[in-house]
């Protein structure tokens, strides 16, 4: 398992539970499409945090870091978004970035604290 970030506010790398993205994932990850709507589970609080925010799964129970600001906005503005995509497009995530945000939701996809929205 690679080393926690150390800057949680860095904008080229993104962190949730303290795992580091160094290398760029693939545009789409299988299982996540970035063109979906998506919402925070229902399940899952987040409280946010000087350094990001912690996300608590009451079903799984699982506990979440959240350390970078970036995602933990994106997140939290799932709802507001009609995808994925376009919360990306709103936080001002460059195409550079990309790769790195949607690896970030894919996680929380695959954790089940970021669930796909009902139409």
């Amino acid at each position: 398992m690679s080393a926690p970030t150390s800057n949680p506010t860095s904008g080229d790398r993104s962190a949730v539970a303290g795992v580091r993205f160094d290398t760029p994932a693939p545009d789409a990850p299988a299982g996540f499409d970035t063109f979906a709507a998506w919402e925070l589970n229902p399940k899952v609080a987040l409280r946010p945090e000087p350094f990001g925010a912690l996300l608590y799964h009451f079903g799984t129970r699982k506990l979440s870091f959240l350390k970078n600001l970036t995602v933990v906005g994106i997140v939290q503005s799932l709802a507001d978004h009609d995808s994925a995509e376009a919360a990306l497009l709103a936080a001002g995530v460059t195409p550079a970035q990309r790769p790195l945000y949607v690896q970030a939701l894919t996680a929380l996809a695959d954790s089940a604290m970021i669930t796909p929205r009902a139409a």
